[in-house]
C-alpha cells in the first residue's frame, strides 16, 4: 500500500503496519541538499518501505532515483550526476543498539519513535555528492603529459638553454 508522505510520522508504528510511501518530491523541497546544487531544477522518486526483519529488528528499506544538477569543477559547466540509491536501515531506539544490526543495514537511531521520512531521503543524497563534482562526459583528462623532464625536452637542446641561475653564478666571481 502506498500512501501520502506525512511530515513526520512513528517509526514504530510505520514498522508495525508494514507502511510503505512512495512518490515525487521537487529537489527545491530538500534545503540542505539544495545548498550543494548548481540549481533545484529536478524532482526526486523515493520508496520507503517499512518492514520487521527475520530477527525482529524494526527496518527501513529506502530507494532514491534523482538527477541532481551539480557544476563541473574542471569547465564550470552545469551537468546532471544521475543518482540511485538503494539502502537498509536498521531503526534504533538507543545507540548502544547498533552492534545488533544484522549484517548489510545501516543504523538510523530514532530515540523519540518520530521519524522525519523526508529528512531520511534527502540525507541519502546528501551522501551521494560528489567532494569535487566532474562532468563524466567531459573527462578528457589534461591535454598533454607534464613531468620533470618533459619541459626540458620541449626546449631543445642543453646548450641552447641558459640555466635561471647563469646571472648568479656571474655575481659571485
Amino acid at each position: 500500500m502506498s500512501a501520502a508522505l506525512p511530515e513526520v510520522l512513528d517509526a514504530w508504528r510505520a514498522v508495525a503496519s508494514r507502511r510503505r510511501f512512495e512518490g515525487v518530491v521537487p529537489l527545491s523541497a530538500l534545503p540542505r541538499l539544495a545548498a550543494g546544487l548548481a540549481d533545484v531544477a529536478g524532482e526526486v522518486r523515493y520508496v520507503l518501505d517499512f518492514y520487521r526483519d527475520a530477527s525482529g529488528t524494526g527496518c527501513v528499506e529506502v530507494e532514491v532515483e534523482a538527477a541532481l544538477p551539480l557544476v563541473c569543477q574542471r569547465s564550470l559547466d552545469r551537468f546532471l550526476l544521475p543518482v540511485t540509491v538503494r539502502q537498509r536501515l536498521g531503526l534504533l531506539a538507543r545507540e548502544q543498539d547498533e552492534s545488533g544490526l544484522p549484517a548489510g543495514f545501516e543504523p538510523l537511531l530514532v530515540p523519540s519513535g518520530e521519524l522525519r521520512p523526508l529528512d531520511v531521503v534527502e540525507d541519502e543524497l546528501i551522501l551521494c555528492l560528489p567532494v569535487v563534482p566532474l562532468d563524466p562526459a567531459g573527462a578528457e583528462g589534461p591535454k598533454g603529459v607534464w613531468s620533470s623532464d618533459s619541459a626540458a625536452r620541449d626546449q631543445g637542446p642543453a646548450e641552447d638553454r641558459r640555466s635561471p641561475f647563469a646571472a648568479l653564478a656571474k655575481l659571485k666571481r
